[in-house]
């Protein structure tokens, strides 16, 4: 009976002396990828982590450096597996919450991003996740909740007051959306895309000096000033009253297109319907320049002179205008031209 009894007394001892042993090459691992971890070596330190959890697969401090490590080595993938370890483990734990919710909203994968945000209580981002979350998912009332709350919390972020804007926009509620862009380009100046955007707007709300005050600061930000670019601020400077410097924009662009007249065209028109009628005849001399049989040209020409108080001769020019293109007819009923001629 002794020897049975040492024998049993043995066999239970030996799995309690590995665990034991488990436990230290653990904690040895986890140490050394600390020290790896702190003196910057990433890729060692996550193989030691990566072997301590091989001693001890619920070991969630393990889990929770390395993908703060490979975040480091910007293996984001493999980072997010790992918190999602972390908050398998240990559903609580507030720093892989975090990630999660964030990680998620950068990965797109917005309806998760809500989640894990809803999760993380007391987590300064996540009014701002599912807001931002929210305005992806095009739920625009329930995002200008969420980014309300968030701006009054964050008075100097300026992503949520551009969101915000976007938000609006996408709303149509084009008035409400300017203030937010304005304050977003004023917390961060270096954002071109958005002044330009801002321009757009107030182009459309027809406040064109601000439209050509967020155009010219979008250009010193560095934003691209394509063709398009130019011409939207020429046109805004048209309208804002600074004939100058948009018609040199705008002329410039169609030089380099000479098959294309619409922009001399609609400077005609522009100009016309301002009563600036010396500068809207300069246009249509222009397009006759480039084509005599121009008839459309022509018939705005002799609109600008009975403007001018010419009427005889602007009369013969309207007349031989429609005997060129009896279209323009309807045009005398209606006594104005089209836009863009």
């Amino acid at each position: 009976m002794k020897n049975i009894s040492l024998i049993l007394l043995i066999g239970c001892t030996i799995p309690l002396k590995g665990l034991s042993n488990n436990s230290d090459s653990a904690s040895f691992y986890f140490q050394k990828g600390i020290a790896e971890k702190e003196a910057k070596r990433f890729l060692p330190a996550s193989r030691a982590f990566d072997k301590a959890v091989t001693f001890d697969p619920t070991m969630v401090s393990a889990y929770l450096e390395n993908a703060v490590v490979s975040m480091e080595m910007r293996r984001i993938h493999q980072a997010m597996e790992l918190y999602k370890k972390v908050h398998q483990l240990d559903p609580q734990n507030k720093k892989a919450i975090e990630a999660l919710m964030e990680l998620n909203y950068n990965y797109r994968n917005y309806r998760e991003a809500i989640r894990f945000a809803e999760l993380c209580k007391g987590c300064e981002q996540s009014d701002k996740i599912v807001g931002m979350s929210l305005y992806q998912l095009e739920d625009y009332p329930a995002a200008e909740k969420k980014l309300q709350e968030a701006s009054r919390k964050f008075e100097q972020d300026a992503e949520i007051f551009y969101t915000l804007g976007k938000n609006y926009l996408d709303m149509e509620e084009y008035a409400k959306a300017i203030p937010y862009y304005e304050k977003a380009v004023i917390i961060d100046p270096t954002k071109g895309r958005w002044m330009y955007e801002l321009g757009l707007i107030c182009y459309n709300q027809s406040k064109y000096q601000e439209a050509v005050a967020a155009f010219d600061k979008a250009a010193a930000a560095g934003y691209t000033q394509s063709s398009d670019f130019k011409e939207n601020l020429g046109f805004a400077a048209i309208y804002a009253g600074y004939d100058e410097r948009g018609e040199a924009l705008l002329l410039e662009l169609q030089s380099k297109k000479p098959g294309n007249t619409e922009i001399t065209r609609s400077l005609a028109e522009i100009y016309y319907q301002q009563r600036k009628y010396d500068k809207s005849l300069k246009m249509c001399q222009l397009l006759m320049e480039k084509n005599p049989d121009d008839s459309k040209a022509l018939y705005q020409a002799g609109l600008n002179f009975i403007k001018k108080g010419d009427k005889d001769r602007g009369q013969q020019m309207c007349d031989k205008a429609i005997e060129k293109d009896p279209s323009l007819a309807s045009l005398r009923k209606k006594k104005e031209m089209p836009g863009g001629l």
